[in-house]
């Protein structure tokens, strides 16, 4: 590998970011163990240690590496994902949020059936603290960390279906409109039929039936974006 004219080339960091995932793969390396130093990467790839920061500063804007000052190379929590949420999006305008959840009510129902069948022990346990948290936020006024526990449970029940990807994939959509979930909580109003029906969902699940699951979710969602939808409606 080498750079040419003291400007490095984007394939160049392109290759040497992915022949250092392909290290930390082949040294099994997980999130929060510590990868080789700068100097030893640099001398092991043949290139320059600017060139090796920068790539990976690259890897760490994904969340495949974290860069700890002082203490060195990790690697990240993200280095395993292959769908990953953009960071520095900015805040999706109306028509984009109600494609954003138009996007969720077709990939989410389909998830949970498959959840109800394949029932991932540990989700479902995260599914059933996510709704003892809500239970407890609506009980005390705290909205604002609600909306981040509802967005959790959403993502619990797609780790419960035991597809990585999928889950990663429904953890996309939900991390991009975050942001928004406060208001639409504030336009739904009921919190409390919201927690219900995220209940029910849960149930279907834990009992395994995916037709039932499915449904829910879908009737959720649909719910959710048609409150939205009519919200935005009004002048």
């Amino acid at each position: 590998m080498s750079a040419s004219g003291g400007v490095v080339r984007r394939s160049l960091l392109d290759d040497l970011a992915t022949s250092m995932l392909t290290l930390i793969e082949e040294r099994k390396l997980a999130p929060g163990d510590q990868f080789e130093a700068v100097r030893s990467l640099a001398e092991r790839f043949k290139v320059a240690v600017p060139t090796v920061r920068e790539a990976l500063r690259r890897l760490e804007a994904t969340g495949a590496v974290e860069l700890r000052h002082g203490s060195g190379v990790y690697v990240g929590p993200n280095v395993g994902r292959l769908v990953l949420a953009n960071p520095l999006a900015l805040a999706p305008s109306p028509d984009r949020l109600v494609e954003l959840l138009q996007a969720r009510a077709l990939i989410e129902p389909p998830v949970a059936a498959l959840a109800a069948r394949t029932r991932a022990e540990t989700a479902l346990e995260q599914m059933a603290k996510d709704l003892e948290a809500a239970a407890e936020l609506i009980a005390s006024g705290d909205h604002a960390q609600l909306a981040e526990v509802n967005m959790d449970f959403h993502r619990s029940l797609a780790q419960a279906s035991g597809n990585a990807t999928l889950a990663e994939v429904v953890e996309s959509v939900t991390v991009v409109n975050a942001r928004e979930q406060l208001e639409i909580l504030h336009i739904h109003g009921d919190r409390q039929a919201d927690l219900d029906e995220h209940r029910a969902i849960y149930d279907a699940i834990r009992s395994g039936d995916p037709d039932l699951a499915e449904l829910l979710t879908r009737e959720h969602l649909d719910g959710v974006l048609a409150v939205i939808n009519e919200k935005l409606q009004q002048p």
